[in-house]
Order: structure tokens, then sequence, then C-alpha cells
């Protein structure tokens, strides 16, 4: 597998035990030096738009954002939506890992500009390669005008 650079992952999911599974998964990829993980997608908004109590947080944005869709407050799909709808925020890749395969889930994701779709329980070769794939367009996108 190849290695892509330390990356920033916004990781928004409710259930603590899926959060755990996945986090050793990352982990053990070494996909990403830092996760910042956030309980529903209201959290994972206030951490986009830097409010609440991540108005202190660093400025920049997270490389890539893992998302689900089932959560409390605000779902997936409304924060993909915010995503996208936000100049600041729409590059940013979005993975959405999900227990729905729901046909209507699916497409409304990609429909809204997701950028993958997997369904729970995980195969982690899958999502590892699914990271890596969003990570490398994030960096080919973002790569400063002197690389070009």
């Amino acid at each position: 597998m190849t290695r892509i650079e330390p990356i920033e992952l916004l990781y928004a999911e409710d259930d603590d035990t899926d959060a755990e599974i996945t986090l050793r998964a990352l982990n053990k990829a070494k996909f990403s030096n830092r996760v910042v993980r956030v309980r529903d997608g209201e959290q994972a908004l206030q951490y986009l738009r830097r409010e609440g109590r991540y108005a202190d947080r660093p400025a920049g944005n997270p490389k890539v954002v893992l998302l689900d869709l089932k959560m409390p407050k605000v779902s997936g799909h409304e924060v993909l939506q915010e995503i996208r709808r936000d100049a600041s925020l729409r590059s940013i890749p979005v993975v959405i890992m999900t227990s729905s395969a729901e046909e209507v889930d699916v497409a409304k994701s990609y429909d809204l500009g997701v950028s993958s779709y997997i369904v729970k329980p995980v195969d982690f070769r899958k999502f590892a390669e699914a990271v890596a794939q969003v990570g490398f367009y994030w960096l080919a996108v973002n790569r400063p005008a002197s690389q070009a």
C-alpha cells in the first residue's frame, strides 16, 4: 500500500464502538497523525466553522472529513450539504462511512458531492484505500501553484 503524507482527519461518529474500531484501523494503517473526533453533526459543523468550543482551534481545514450519516442533532447529509455550500470548505474530501446501504442514502450522498461512500461493517482494506485516494485527491487539488 502506498503511504501518503500525514493528514488531519475530522471524524464525526456518534457510536463509541464504531469510533474505536475505526480509530484503531486508522492508527494501524498510519494514515493520520491527527484525528479529531466529534460525536454529532452539530459538533462537526462547529469544528469546521471554528465556532463554540472549537473557536480557538488552529486555523485551516482538515484534509479529509469522515462522516457517519445517522447522527443526532444534525445528520451526515446535512453536514455534507453545508460543507459543499461553504466556499472555504467545499474542496475538502468527504468520506461517508455508515451502516446504510439504502439506495436513497447512497444516491443522495453522491448528489451532495461525497468523495466516497463506505458501508459498515467496514472492510478496512477498502477503507484504507478510500482514505488514501481522497488524501491523494486533496494533495493534488491543494498543491501550491509553485509546485504545479
